[in-house]
């Protein structure tokens, strides 16, 4: 069986197609669209120019799908679409012009479906996991490989930008902004303390284009998935705007163009945030995923027939909702 699996989150949308075969998957295309729908939010409605963009794009996808015979096709969005009052209008119009229907997930199920894909590759028992969106930050603590506990920041690497970035790159007064924002919202969570976390599972394209630029930075093997957070705040620095104006050295744009040309504005304040969380929970390692929400998505609700996979669910789910509840 070959399917596609499409996520709309608030800064892109992408496309991943899997060929599953007898309980293994294997990734066999990855397209993104970046479409800043965050941009798009206006007094918490998502405006018709938003949804006709998300529908522009997912017609472009279903066209690419088509032409190679792929019908499987599933959808979900993430948090610009579940903190929207016109949600479930919007979701219906998509479903109306592109055939598609669209799965909105809680905070709770992409923080447990980024926690069942990453680990399930990972075999990691006990950890913290972070997922830096456009317009959130999932967390999720987990021993013995259960989530004990879970939480979504409503900040993120695009809604940091343009709340509190005036030009191209964050100075040191915007760079302070971010890190208090990010410090506040984490002492609204009483169910995460800054108990030491030495192991960061880190997921979602803000945390993999930073391990993109670490590798680069540092002369590193291509290949590798660890990012040191001594790195991280180097990594600041360089890319930090010294003028404090629109006139950046070329040294910095070097290195967003060679690494991550698609996050130029977006990828100092996704940094700034993960070298925030590394500090607070006092973490020295974070190990880049290459699995997440997407492929948690696919062991979910596609492989659930798959007894294994099955039994996995079943005993995350059960220890988020007793904990979750117990919060």
């Amino acid at each position: 069986m070959v399917q596609g699996i499409i996520n709309i989150g608030s800064n892109s949308i992408r496309l991943a197609v899997y060929k599953v075969d007898d309980g293994q998957v294997t990734s066999l295309l990855n397209k993104k669209h970046t479409a800043g729908l965050a941009a798009y939010i206006k007094k918490e409605k998502m405006l018709q120019a938003g949804i006709d963009k998300t529908c522009q794009v997912i017609s472009e996808f279903k066209v690419l799908l088509e032409a190679f015979h792929i019908t499987n096709i599933s959808a979900f969005a993430t948090t610009a679409w579940r903190n929207i009052s016109n949600s479930e209008k919007a979701i219906k119009q998509i479903m109306q012009k592109t055939g598609v229907s669209v799965n909105v997930l809680s905070g709770r199920e992409e923080a447990a479906l980024d926690f069942l894909g990453a680990t399930h590759v990972m075999q990691t028992q006990n950890g913290l996991l972070i997922d830096i969106g456009g317009a959130s930050t999932e967390l999720v603590l987990y021993e013995n490989g259960c989530i004990v506990h879970s939480a979504s920041l409503p900040i993120g690497s695009v809604n940091a930008y343009e709340q509190y970035v005036q030009y191209l790159l964050p100075n040191k007064k915007e760079q302070k902004m971010i890190k208090n924002a990010v410090l506040a919202e984490l002492a609204k969570v009483t169910d995460f303390d800054s108990t030491p976390q030495n192991f960061i599972c880190g997921v979602g394209g803000s945390i993999r284009a930073t391990g993109k630029i670490n590798t680069s930075l540092f002369n590193l093997p291509m290949d590798t998935a660890e990012i040191k957070v001594s790195n991280i705040k180097k990594i600041i620095k360089l890319l930090e705007n010294d003028e404090e104006n629109e006139l950046l050295s070329s040294e910095p744009l070097k290195v967003l163009f060679k690494t991550v040309p698609g996050r130029i504005e977006t990828i100092v304040p996704g940094v700034i945030i993960l070298h925030t969380l590394s500090r607070y929970f006092k973490s020295k390692t974070i190990v880049v995923s290459k699995s997440g929400v997407r492929e948690g998505y696919l062991y979910k609700n596609i492989l659930t027939e798959k007894k294994q996979t099955a039994k996995m669910i079943s005993s995350i789910e059960s220890n988020h909702e007793s904990n979750y509840a117990a919060s």
